[in-house]
């Protein structure tokens, strides 16, 4: 079976139950934007230098980010879709989270995004995910929709900013922002 089904040529999709909306739908920027978010994960994923503790947080937070996408792709009237984002999910950003605090120091001045390979891709990811939230933000205002969802997405970005200041102290140090 090939993946062209040539059903989007027109300029809409399919969600899950069957709705067919236009591509450029908030619903379809916000799940396209959780799966760019997912794809920059992997590129941290892909880094040599990634330590085994972020590498397993990370794969585990790719997995959860598939589960919101599928989310996002199914209306809330669809109830055959049991495995949506929960409270249970953002916990376990939150206990990243806290984590990491623990290990840095306090911050005391703005951080230029930057200090090495893996903080810059952390970084990235963390700007990604800031814009998948608003598109959810914007989905939400027209309909409605999984607010763990959003949740998810506003926690995640801070442990992505976490995990690279953590990565730019391990490798020499924060870019700090000197006006």
């Amino acid at each position: 079976m090939s993946i062209v089904t040539k059903t989007g040529d027109k300029g809409h999709t399919s969600l899950f139950g069957g709705k067919r909306i236009p591509k450029d739908d908030a619903r379809i920027h916000a799940y396209g934007t959780v799966d760019e978010l997912n794809a920059c994960i992997g590129l941290v994923l892909a880094e040599a230098t990634a330590p085994s503790a972020l590498r397993e947080r990370l794969l585990r937070v790719q997995h959860l980010l598939f589960r919101l996408g599928g989310d996002l792709a199914t209306p809330l009237a669809t109830r055959e879709k049991e495995d949506r984002i929960g409270s249970s999910h953002v916990r376990e950003i939150d206990v990243g989270i806290v984590s990491l605090e623990a290990l840095l120091p306090p911050q005391t001045h703005f951080i230029l995004p930057g200090g090495n390979r893996r903080a810059s891709l952390l970084h990235l990811a963390r700007t990604v995910c800031r814009r998948a939230e608003r598109w959810v933000v914007t989905l939400e205002k027209r309909e409605e929709i999984n607010h763990d969802v959003l949740i998810f997405l506003n926690r995640l970005s801070d442990y992505l900013f976490l995990a690279a200041r953590q990565a730019a102290i391990e490798e020499g140090g924060e870019v700090v922002v000197q006006y």
